[in-house]
């Protein structure tokens, strides 16, 4: 074996590796550009040929992207992960920023979802040259609040 052993050992082409983690095989070669997961062996054909840990590493990128953390985040996650001795205090830190970010995205989607029901709720029978929802976009000093 070459990279990483495991009790059972699997070799995936891209496209499977794919399949299987829902990642593109595009974002997959860029992942392995920006050295988040090592770049594959080759077959005697050139194709690359991905082992369980390079499944587990992707699996891993992807769930923290659904959650929407930014590369830079991933990345020191997957160099906590590399050192299962460490402290998990930075993990902790990193997960507890992003956590902030997205609740004060909440809040702003919040507002903004306030200001969309007020606009779309004004009556409105005339042409588009009178419509409100047409003069709240173009003055916001029309708008309830900051969104």
């Amino acid at each position: 074996m070459t990279r990483g052993s495991r009790e059972f050992f699997i070799m995936l082409f891209i496209g499977e590796l794919s399949r299987k983690t829902g990642v593109k095989i595009t974002t997959i070669r860029y992942y392995e550009q920006m050295g988040l997961i090592a770049k594959p062996d080759r077959s005697n054909g050139n194709q690359r040929r991905y082992e369980w840990a390079d499944l587990e590493r992707l699996s891993f990128i992807k769930h923290g992207r659904d959650l929407g953390l930014p590369i830079d985040d991933i990345r020191e996650l997957v160099e906590l992960s590399l050192r299962p001795e460490q402290s998990c205090k930075e993990a902790h830190e990193i997960a507890g920023r992003h956590l902030l970010f997205v609740k004060k995205r909440v809040a702003k989607l919040k507002r903004l979802e306030k200001e969309l029901k007020r606009i779309v709720a004004m009556s409105d029978d005339g042409c588009v040259g009178e419509c409100k929802i047409i003069h709240s976009l173009a003055d916001h000093s029309l708008c309830s609040g900051e969104h």
